[in-house]
């Protein structure tokens, strides 16, 4: 086989860790193209708690996968806060979560700086009417304390509303298959099992993800989805067929803390994760004891935060946009502007062609060249090839989402930067719902988009401070007023030029439906939730 069919090494985890890691962390299932996303909500009261007997029933029908290797067909599992808490987990236990985690992805404050909701009212990038389903978890005890009545009479107390969606979601059970008649097959499967535990499925969606010859999957937008990625490392623990030590990527490089609890992050301190009390249960069930609790189980070890965002694509919409603003160039500038139709927009408004290729002002094609392996390379910086955005622009989402060292004000401070943004990063794992649109630039009325997910393990300081500090902020990289083109409200997007800028309009396409913060467990941490 030649090299070039090969592609770059993967990475993978040593044992032991890979019998106790989720399978979705190290893969992304590409061998299984579809897939199913199913949204669980538990139905019992407070008086009648079921605990996690229901876990059981799915590992009989549905058994989760761990990172040991490949699979015929294949399972992942995450659980918010409030579902854990109905399950029975103790409140000290519950107490040891992240502070995001446990408020949720709709605590009012964080909507905000989410780009979700901003003074009670649902922004353009949400979806008509608000979000579908989210957890719905409870307002955090400080938001509904009320200040003593006497000792602030002169201030109006504020507290706290509690921002509800129509479908509550305690869990998420991501199905992968062959096909669709199997995975269809499968879930029925799996409603027919949690039934009996008073456990509904109030939401799925249809996943997909079918690579080219190339190995390179799509959104429905039509360009090439995940293609930057971190590359986790940590000694004898991170690998390579065969063993050896994964080499860290002088580009991508983030230590596994990044990813895994329990483990040594950025900071070089040990990632956080959850701790439970030191009972019979939790050792049967495999959780070691805290390194720095005494009296502690780790539940956390091993395990993530998992962000999901279920995003609508407006297909026709924006490549009817991306005409219209092609066609506007046209007639204002028709002697400088014959290069330019709706595509060049469009791979401005991400920051790479179609098929994944960086745009790239010092190349005759336009793009960085594909790597050894035929694909879009991912080994580059900003600073030196583009730092003033004449390729790849400023604004761009690409650029947003990982701006590597291009923030860097002198050549010196190009290592700091990068490792700075590399201290951000994100572990993506979503998949694109729906079925593909026939013509992109017409409505059939179906709908599609992306069930973004992600993994890490600080989410204040990695998923959501990309979500605000880089896409959201009106003022990166020295630009004045604008927003991420793809994910963010209405707004101008600047193109650098050589001799002119362009200016562009991009109104909203994509659309939040719903979301939420999941505990994506070990799988000791599994069997200890099945035991409550």
């Amino acid at each position: 086989m030649s090299a070039a069919s090969k592609g770059p090494p993967s990475w993978k985890l040593a044992p032991p860790h890979d019998t106790l890691t989720q399978g979705m962390v190290v893969s992304g299932f590409a061998s299984l193209p579809t897939g199913r996303a199913l949204f669980l909500q538990f139905c019992w009261d407070e008086a009648h708690k079921k605990g996690g007997g229901w876990l059981a029933a799915l590992q009989a029908v549905a058994p989760i996968t761990d990172a040991d290797g490949k699979d015929e067909r294949c399972a992942a599992i995450g659980l918010t806060w409030e579902g854990m808490r109905k399950m029975g987990l103790d409140a000290s236990a519950l107490a040891s979560f992240d502070r995001p985690f446990k408020e949720g992805m709709f605590q009012e404050d964080r909507l905000r700086r989410l780009g979700d909701r901003r003074e009670g009212e649902w922004l353009s990038t949400v979806i008509p009417g608000g979000p579908r389903w989210s957890g719905n978890i409870p307002l955090d005890n400080a938001a509904c304390d009320r200040a003593d009545e006497h000792a602030f009479d002169d201030l109006e107390t504020v507290v706290e509303t509690r921002v509800m969606t129509p479908i509550t979601v305690h869990a998420l059970v991501l199905l992968y298959e062959k096909d669709e008649e199997t995975a269809e097959a499968w879930c029925r499967t799996v409603g027919a099992a949690l039934a009996p535990h008073d456990i509904k499925i109030v939401h799925d969606l249809p996943l997909d993800l079918r690579p080219d010859e190339r190995g390179i999957a799509r959104e429905h937008f039509g360009f090439a989805d995940g293609v930057s990625q971190p590359a986790p490392f940590e000694s004898r623990v991170v690998t390579v067929k065969g063993g050896a030590d994964y080499p860290k990527d002088p580009w991508n490089g983030v230590p596994l803390g990044e990813v895994l609890m329990g483990h040594e992050n950025g900071h070089h301190e040990i990632a956080l994760g959850p701790v439970v009390a030191d009972t019979p249960e939790g050792r049967a069930a495999g959780l070691p004891e805290h390194p720095r609790g005494v009296g502690f189980l780790d539940l956390g070890l091993d395990g993530s935060y998992m962000v999901v965002r279920e995003l609508k694509q407006d297909v026709a919409a924006f490549w009817n946009s991306m005409d219209a603003a092609s066609a506007r160039i046209n007639r204002r500038d028709p002697e400088h502007s014959g290069h330019i139709d709706a595509d060049w927009i469009a791979s401005r408004v991400i920051g790479r062609d179609l098929n994944g290729n960086l745009l790239c002002p010092n190349s005759a094609s336009g793009v960085l060249p594909v790597d050894k392996y035929d694909q879009p390379d991912n080994d580059f910086l900003f600073y030196d090839r583009d730092k003033l955005g004449h390729g790849c622009p400023l604004g761009s989402h690409v650029r947003r989402g990982n701006p590597r060292d291009g923030l860097a004000p002198t050549p010196k401070d190009k290592q700091t930067l990068l490792d700075a943004a590399n201290n951000h990063r994100i572990l993506r794992r979503g998949r694109k719902y729906g079925p593909d649109i026939p013509d992109k630039r017409t409505d059939d009325g179906k709908e599609r988009g992306l069930l973004f997910i992600c993994l890490n393990t600080d989410i204040t300081r990695q998923f959501e401070f990309v979500q605000q500090t880089w896409m959201l902020n009106p003022n990166f990289a020295f630009l004045y007023d604008e927003v991420d083109p793809l994910i963010g409200p209405k707004g101008m997007l600047t193109i650098p030029e050589n001799p002119l800028r362009r200016i562009i309009e991009v109104d909203t396409f994509v659309q939040m439906a719903g979301g939420e913060y999941f505990f994506l467990p070990s799988m000791p941490a599994i069997r200890y939730l099945a035991s409550l």
